[in-house]
Parts: C-alpha cells; sequence; structure tokens
C-alpha cells in the first residue's frame, strides 16, 4: 500500500515538472512584448477571479500564480460546480474555463453565461484549452469567450491576458457608474436631492392616468418657502441653500413612500399624494406645514426655522383635469394662502360649473 502511495505521490510530482516545464518552454504571443514585461512588473489589486479546471496538475499550477499575483482565486473542478458559483450575487467577473469539463463543458459554459445574464456587471471569460485549430478558436469566441489561451502557455501570457480583461471590467464599471450618475443628473434636483421639476410632473402624470384607471383622486399640493428672498438677503445664499435642503427633507420624510415630492422652481416644491380627495389632502398639507415651522435648522448663522405657505387641490374619481389644470388650481390656492397671512394651507374650490377656483 505504502509503494503505490509513493509511485502515486512521485507520478503527481513528475506531471507537475513536466507541466511546469511546458508551460516555461511555451512561446509569448502577445504583441508588443513590452506589455506582458509591463504586466510581470505592475502590482495588481485584489480582484475576485473563477478558475474551472478538472486537472489538479493545472489548477494548482495556474492556482498557485493567481495568488501571487494579488488575485482573490474561486476554484471550480467540474462545469456543474463552476455555474453553480457563477449565480451568486458576488459572483467573480473574470473567469477562467477549461473547455474539456465534467458535467458541463467550459464552452457550455459561455452560452450560458451570455444568454442568462443574471448579473447586472458584466462577466469576461478566458477559455483554456488545449485545441489550437482556427476552427476552434472561432467556435470559442462565437460562445461568447473574450479571449483564448492555448495550453501550455507561459505564466506572463496568462498574466498579460488577466490584467486586459480586468482591465476592460473596471472600464465597464465606470461606464455604468458614469451613466448611473448622468441619470441620476437628470432626474433628481442638485442642491435638495428631490425630484426635479420635469421628473415630478412625469410622476405626477402617471399617478393622474393611473387614478382615473382605478376611479381614486390625486391629491397635488404646490408649497413655497415664507419670506425666502428675505432669508437669502439677511443671511447669505449659504444659508438660503441650507434651508431649502432642510425643508426638503423635511417635506420628503413626512411623506408615504408611494407619495411623490420635488422642486418645481426656486424655493417652491410639488408634492403628490395618491388616494387623496381634496379634504384630506388639505389635512395632511396642514400636517406638513406645522411639521416644517416645528423643525430647527442649523446654519452657520445660528437656529432658524422657516415656515411654508401650501396650495391644495384634487384631482377627484373619474375627474379628467390634466396636469396644467391642476397645477393652475394649486397655483391659486397658494396665492390665497400668501395674501391670507403665509405659514397656511388654502385649499381649491369647487363652483357650480364644476370649474375650480382658488
Amino acid at each position: 500500500m505504502r509503494n503505490d502511495s509513493q509511485g502515486h505521490s512521485r507520478s503527481t510530482v513528475a506531471g507537475l515538472e513536466r507541466v511546469k516545464t511546458d508551460i516555461t518552454r511555451a512561446r509569448i504571443s502577445v504583441k508588443p512584448p513590452i506589455a506582458i514585461e509591463r504586466a510581470s512588473r505592475q502590482p495588481q489589486a485584489t480582484t475576485k477571479i473563477l478558475l474551472a479546471e478538472d486537472s489538479p496538475v493545472y489548477r494548482h499550477l495556474i492556482g498557485t500564480h493567481l495568488k501571487q499575483w494579488g488575485f482573490d482565486l474561486v476554484v471550480a473542478k467540474d462545469g456543474e460546480e463552476a455555474w453553480e458559483l457563477l449565480q451568486a450575487p458576488d459572483a467573480p467577473r473574470l473567469t477562467l474555463l477549461d473547455w474539456m469539463l465534467p458535467q458541463i463543458e467550459g464552452i457550455e459554459l459561455c452560452r450560458r453565461i451570455r444568454l442568462t445574464k443574471a448579473h447586472p456587471d458584466y462577466t469576461y471569460i478566458v477559455l483554456l484549452t488545449g485545441k489550437d485549430g482556427k476552427n476552434d478558436l472561432l467556435e470559442g469566441m462565437q460562445a461568447g469567450a473574450d479571449d483564448y489561451l492555448v495550453k501550455p502557455f507561459n505564466p506572463l501570457e496568462l498574466k498579460a491576458r488577466l490584467l486586459a480583461g480586468k482591465r476592460i471590467l473596471e472600464l465597464q464599471r465606470k461606464l455604468v457608474d458614469t451613466g448611473e450618475s448622468l441619470r441620476i443628473a437628470a432626474t433628481y434636483d442638485f442642491l435638495t436631492g428631490l425630484l426635479n421639476r420635469r421628473e415630478i410632473l412625469a410622476h405626477l402624470e402617471r399617478e393622474l392616468n393611473r387614478g382615473m384607471r382605478g376611479n381614486s383622486p390625486v391629491g397635488v399640493i404646490l408649497a413655497d418657502i415664507d419670506y425666502f428672498k428675505k432669508i437669502n438677503d439677511s443671511f447669505g445664499h449659504s444659508a438660503g441653500d441650507v434651508v431649502l435642503k432642510a425643508v426638503a427633507q423635511t417635506l420628503k420624510s413626512d411623506l408615504r413612500n408611494y407619495d411623490g415630492v420635488g422642486r418645481f422652481g426656486g424655493e417652491e416644491f410639488l408634492l403628490i399624494l395618491p388616494g387623496c380627495d381634496l379634504a384630506m389632502t388639505t389635512r395632511r398639507a396642514e400636517d406638513i406645514r406645522q411639521f416644517v415651522a416645528d423643525t430647527e435648522i442649523a446654519t452657520a448663522e445660528g437656529i432658524m426655522r422657516a415656515t411654508i405657505s401650501m396650495g391644495a387641490t384634487s384631482a377627484d374619481s373619474g375627474d379628467t383635469s390634466g396636469v396644467e389644470s391642476l397645477l393652475n388650481e394649486a397655483d391659486q390656492a397658494l396665492y390665497l394662502a400668501k395674501r391670507n397671512g403665509r405659514n397656511r394651507v388654502e385649499g381649491c374650490i369647487q363652483n357650480l360649473h364644476s370649474n375650480r377656483l382658488a
């Protein structure tokens, strides 16, 4: 038994040495060679990588290099295990897949990864194989591989390919982040963090359409900070910005998850309350007004308080009032609140002809 074990051990060591020799003797095909030299010197940030390889010899050799290069290594011994690992939310986005794997072949894994798109981030795939025919290369790339490396290979060639993949993943992540930043910039007001005018009006349009389909009212409130110009003139625009942000956050914190609030312009805010008729909208507005008035605002000039005037209206069940009509009603009610002393709520009133008057 001991002799068999020793023989097996010597065989494994010999196999390791042969593969190591093959890898070392292999020619480097990446051009220009400067890229590989630079890759060998460049320090690496920790990046998670999946190695799917059924050969213990290659698993050991490649895994050793990956760890030395600073990669966070995840290992799969067959295709099914690799596929399970790739379904995890924190799955590696950089992958080394052997073509010939038990259970699920590497080339089939390529196809599955590209077809499912279960993860929002891109998965960069380097396919490892002993096949070196041009048709094999084409088949691998058509299956979804990003790169193709023929065994035996030089370790520096592998490192150069992985650095290229890592760079592409970083660029993709930056593009996603930039796209998200652009979306936020186009959707939200940069100072208050609330929806901007365009988005809050689009939100109102959607809620009105939903209310008509569901025969449900939609409350609309226009709010304006009282004496805001005096705050800017007396304490400066920095203090004015602090007050704007504080009032915006107070408005947002006192709303339900499905309500809407946005900066309508200057010191004006538009609030949308689905399911609220005029009476309920007016009551909600009064609660919000009181909450704002009771909130202390810390500025560089000291503790301040702000008040708001509010005009309330609603599109009741079956009401076909459009966005412009409702905004006009709310604006007239807001004007009444200002004229009647500020720091108050005024609701819109219907006349006998169903025309709303402030």
